[in-house]
Parts: structure tokens; sequence; C-alpha cells
């Protein structure tokens, strides 16, 4: 083996020639006997021709298929776990010599675990207040709100429908307009300043007025930039909540009809919710905590393939067919890395404390993949067929196992926490 840098490894392996022309002539001898070539009976081809049309393919194959087993005893002899395939750099292949060539390629670090046993980490403490409720069905109301034109000036809360066209030094600006577009005011969705001209204002009105851009707005050209726009009222409407009554409760879909059980089932699934949210944040300290404990240095290999992979599903969800239109793949290496990280710490901690996938544990989160479809036990079996699919959910239920088992292990500390704290709101 070669000097080493890092993680990668270059291994020179030599094939003896010998080895290589036997197989050459092997595979001849065997093709002899199945080729069929017009003006010759089977088998009877005779052994020049062969050799002739069949021998420089027979040869690369050949040489292809010792290259690989080469590489395979080489990484066997020298004990290597390689992280990535290997890039083959040939130095002789010429018939008759040896063949020659070197493997390079990353292998998996070597590390013993850190952190595992001095884990710390804060629990949210949190109880689901009547207020969280009342804020929550009150956010249910607001969902299913209607909106009612008034006769009266817009004030903060209305929605306000207009045309607006925007202008710089009497020139219009491309993009600076729209027609009948709903505005309600105080959600600051408009450049700052904007709103608060329409405050006032009545269906029917028209009003002029100039708004200054901020320095930071994303069109450079725009940057402090005064504009003038002219504005239209079509309508003021205010918003009006539904009555929180049966009606309001059947279109849940929920087994409740009336306000109090309804108050108790939106609880049971903000506990839900709390109770989700504990154990994500309880994860993310293990994680963080054992990647500050084990700064492994790993694969460039798995980072890139990694990053290409977040980089094809954020495609695939942005719905962007040409690559040229996405992000780069170095936007999403700093991510990659953290995983592959992450990946290759906790594994170690897999096998140093020789976790075994739960068949049960299996088994329970089939069914529950299975449970909403019309034909549960048919869509059972694709999955049970389906070798990639089946590794997707062991590799969900190990990274599961493993978590549990370290957050059981670590010194827990509460810490009391609002609800809309944790929940982010």
């Amino acid at each position: 083996m070669e000097a080493a840098t890092g993680l990668e490894r270059r291994v020179r392996v030599q094939v003896p020639a010998a080895r290589v022309e036997l197989e050459v002539e092997t595979r001849l001898k065997a093709a002899g006997t199945t080729v069929r070539l017009k003006g010759f009976r089977p088998g009877k081809v005779p052994a020049a021709v062969i050799r002739q049309r069949f021998g420089p393919q027979i040869r690369s194959e050949v040489v292809q298929d010792a290259v690989q087993s080469g590489y395979s005893e080489a990484i066997e002899r020298e004990n290597l776990r390689p992280a990535v395939a290997p890039r083959i750099e040939m130095a002789q292949q010429e018939p008759g010599l040896d063949l020659v060539f070197t493997a390079v390629f990353e292998v998996y670090p070597e590390f013993e675990v850190a952190g595992v046993d001095t884990l710390a980490i804060d629990r949210p403490d949190v109880t689901v207040s009547d207020a969280d409720i009342d804020q929550t069905i009150e956010r249910l109301r607001v969902q299913r709100s209607t909106w009612v034109p008034v006769d009266r000036a817009a004030a903060d809360g209305d929605r306000v429908v207009v045309d607006f066209e925007g202008s710089r030094d009497g020139v219009p600006l491309e993009g600076a307009k729209a027609a009948k577009l709903g505005i309600i005011l105080g959600e600051a969705r408009m450049v700052p300043g904007f709103e608060g001209h329409l405050a006032g204002l009545r269906a029917g009105s028209d009003r002029t007025f100039t708004v200054r851009f901020p320095d930071d707005y994303y069109e450079a050209s725009l940057r402090g930039a005064d504009v003038d726009f002219a504005v239209h009222v079509h309508e003021v409407t205010e918003r009006v909540l539904p009555v929180l009554d049966a009606e309001f409760i059947r279109g849940f879909d929920v087994p409740a009809e009336d306000p109090t059980e309804f108050r108790r089932l939106v609880r049971e699934n903000l506990e839900r919710e709390a109770a989700a949210k504990v154990q994500a944040e309880m994860r993310r300290q293990v994680m963080e905590s054992l990647l500050a404990a084990n700064p492994v240095e790993v694969p460039a290999g798995l980072v890139e393939r990694e990053a290409a992979s977040l980089q094809t599903e954020a495609m695939r969800k942005l719905g962007i067919k040409d690559v040229a239109q996405a992000e780069p793949v170095s936007a999403y290496e700093d991510v990659a890395r953290r995983r592959v990280r992450l990946g290759l710490v906790l594994g170690a901690v897999i096998q140093q404390q020789g976790l075994k996938i739960d068949p049960v544990r299996v088994d329970q989160k089939l069914d529950e993949l299975c449970r909403p479809y019309e034909r549960p036990d048919e869509v059972r079996q694709l999955y049970l067929q389906n070798p990639t699919l089946m590794g997707q959910i062991e590799n969900s239920i190990m990274e599961e196992q493993v978590m549990t088992l370290l957050t059981e292990r670590a010194r827990v500390t509460p810490r009391p926490v609002a609800f809309a704290e944790l929940m982010g709101a």
C-alpha cells in the first residue's frame, strides 16, 4: 500500500501475466464452442478466427474482472473498509506483461465513540393550558372565517381589495402592478409603509403616495428608492368568525358535537404534538452532543453523494426538472457533511452496543404504513418484496432504537417551558 493522506488510500496491485493469459485462453476456448458465425458449423469455428473476432473484447473483460478481483483481494489482505468505489489508475495492461494498477479510494474512519456515557440533556417540561386550547380554537376559527363587505373606512385587520401601479420618476415599474389584490391590513406582506396608506380608505377611494423601499430590498435597483403608487380601492371587508357550535365542530371530522368534548379532543391533540416535540428536542440535543464529542473526519465521497441526494430531493419537492435551475450541489455540502458524520457516529454506537433490529417494531411500522390503504395486505406484500423499501423501514427503526437507548442513558434535567415556546409559536 502506498502512502496515505487522511482517509484516502492508494493500493498498488499486480496481477501475474500468466493468470490473465490463462483466463483469456480459457474464455477463447469456451467461446469457440458457443459462437455462431456465418459460413461455419457450430463449434467448428477455427481458433484463429475466434481470436481475431473476439480476442480484444474477451481480453478487455478479463482485465476488468482481474482488476475487480485483484482489488477485492488487496483490500481484504490490508484489512481496509472502503467507503466509496475506487478510482483505478492503470499502469500496465499490455498482453504478456503483468497487469499493474493502483486503486485509489477513501476508507471509513476508525474511531472509538466518545460522549455516550456523559450525555446530559434538558427535557422540556410542558403543560397544555386552557389558554393554549383557546388560542388553538381561535386559530381554527380564523382559518374558517368569512369576509363581509363594510361601508366604512379600512382599519387594522380588514381586507382591502385594490388595484395599484407603481412608478419611478413618472416611468411605470415592471412588476409593480396588480388588479383586485386582497391585502389584509396588519399582516405586513407588502413593502414597509405601503399598508399604512390604505388605512382609512373606503370602497371607491383613490389615493397616490410614495414609499421608500428598504436598503436591503432583494432587487438592488430599488434599494432605498422612492416609488410612487396610485391605488384604487374596490372593496373593504371585515373578518367574521364562525360560532363555536355543532356545525363548526362537524367540519373537522372528529367524534364530538359539543364545545366541551371538542376542547378535550383539542387538548389531546396538543399534548400529542407536545410529546413528539419533546422527543424531537431531546434527540436533537443528543445528536448535537455526540457530534461535538466526535469530530470525526468523513470521506469526501460520501459527502458528495449525500449532497447530490439532497439536491435531487430539493428539486423533486420544488418541481425542478433542470439541474441547471437548481441550487448547486455545493450549497448542500455542510448539511451533507453533518448527516454523514452523524451516520458514522450512530453506526459506531450501534456496533459498540451490539444493537440488533427489532423485528416486532419493523412489523408494527409496516402495519402503520399499510393501514391507510384500501387493500393493506397487498401493499404489505409490495413492501416485503422490495428490499429497498424494507431497508428504509429497517434503517428508520434502527435509528429509533439507538436514539431511544441514548436518551434513556442520558442525564436528563427537566426544564419548564410554555407550550407556545416549545412549538415555536
